[in-house]
């Protein structure tokens, strides 16, 4: 039987953003300098890569599954009824180069929902799928448009610089994070400059930060793990001083043999005033809590290879404009970042070889080698052999 909601959620109507006279400007000025990034790791190494999230730690296929007997608030967009999609999870952190995890930045999961219906998003038409774009904080790291930018030139300022040096100050900021967190804080700046915990990345919960268009509503969104293996890796830390990809091995030891279940949930707004679309900072999850509407599974499998590399990182671009007017991106910091997207995909697009294109199916339902083949005995590396313990 369908419960109804304890809330009264928000009409979306289109006057719930406020567009301001500079943005267009901004969006230039931040498309310009993010491909900035993406021709400095270029001409270093001859392979284009994202202007930011360049490092993958884990290439996923997943299905998502829409609960049956929610309340008609949020049966709304491609969720509109109980039904299963393939998915494609890439798993990631913010830097726009390759760096040894010992350079502890934010993480991100990107969330591709294959063959979904409804009226597309401008741009998006030669699409069927729906992307949603998560980081592990609930609160951007920018206030503004301006504040943005500002920061992203100083983060393209260090691409390219020595990495010991980057290592260095990752510690010094990571320290800084401790000791905020201690007296009950987070500083998603401190975070974004490389001071985020090095905790197990499979025990985080990712969310858009900036709200998206619901249906008839306006809300954002978060994933949180749901199964009782990624709850136990909840702030356990991993030892990041010797493996330079120590997070990539523990995913995939993780999917070498467990399936991993998170719940994907939405926080709707109900009073502009207390919740501004065009705000930054986490809406009040007492008023409105987050809600579970779908979960997402994702079983055993190779997590991670070089072939799956060149499908996903290099063949395909995760956006939250492509995907269903339905579930339109909202808010300054959402329109500033359309431009540049869609710039740093054809930039790699245009010089690898592997095309950026919009996959018709999950590319990984083919038969991959088996994970013994892949991981034979003898060169496995041992089991959680980076964690260390939880906080």
């Amino acid at each position: 039987m369908t419960e109804r909601l304890a809330i009264t959620p928000l009409r979306y109507r289109p006057d719930v953003e406020q567009i301001e006279p500079d943005e267009p400007q901004i969006a230039r000025d931040l498309a310009e300098t993010m491909l900035s990034i993406a021709q400095k790791t270029y001409a270093d190494s001859g392979h284009a890569m994202r202007c930011v999230h360049a490092k993958s730690h884990g290439l996923l296929a997943a299905r998502l599954e829409v609960l049956a007997d929610l309340p008609p608030e949020l049966t709304q967009g491609i969720f509109s009824k109980s039904q299963s999609y393939a998915c494609v999870i890439r798993l990631s952190t913010t830097p726009g180069d390759l760096l040894h995890d010992s350079v502890s930045t934010p993480r991100g999961m990107a969330l591709k929902v294959l063959d979904v219906e409804g009226a597309r998003l401008p741009g998006s038409e030669g699409s069927s799928n729906q992307d949603f774009v998560l980081a592990n904080g609930k609160e951007f790291n920018s206030p503004s448009g301006e504040a943005f930018l500002k920061n992203l030139r100083m983060l393209a300022l260090t691409t390219d610089r020595i990495e010991g040096l980057k290592e260095l100050i990752s510690k010094v900021f990571r320290g800084m994070e401790y000791i905020v967190e201690a007296v009950g804080g987070q500083s998603a700046m401190l975070k974004a400059l490389g001071g985020n915990p090095p905790t197990h990345i499979l025990g985080e919960s990712f969310y858009s930060q900036v709200p998206i268009r619901y249906g008839d509503y306006v809300a954002k969104v978060g994933v949180v793990p749901a199964s009782d293996n990624l709850r136990a890796l909840a702030n356990a830390r991993l030892d990041i001083g010797k493996d330079s990809n120590a997070i990539r091995h523990e995913v995939e030891h993780f999917f070498a043999e467990d399936t991993a279940i998170w719940h994907l949930q939405i926080q709707l707004c109900t009073d502009l005033d207390a919740m501004p679309v065009e705000g930054i900072s986490p809406w009040d999850e007492k008023t409105s809590p987050f809600i579970t509407i779908a979960r997402i599974i994702v079983d055993p499998q190779q997590a991670w290879n070089e072939e799956r590399s060149n499908t996903v990182d290099d063949g395909m671009r995760f956006d939250p404009w492509n995907g269903v007017e339905a579930h339109q991106p909202l808010g300054s910091i959402m329109r500033l970042r359309k431009l540049a997207y869609e710039k740093s995909a054809a930039f790699r697009s245009q010089r690898n070889a592997t095309p950026v294109t919009e996959p018709l199916s999950c590319p990984f339902t083919r038969r991959e080698p088996g994970l013994e083949a892949i991981l034979p005995t003898e060169k496995r590396i041992p089991a959680n052999r980076n964690v260390l313990s939880p906080d």
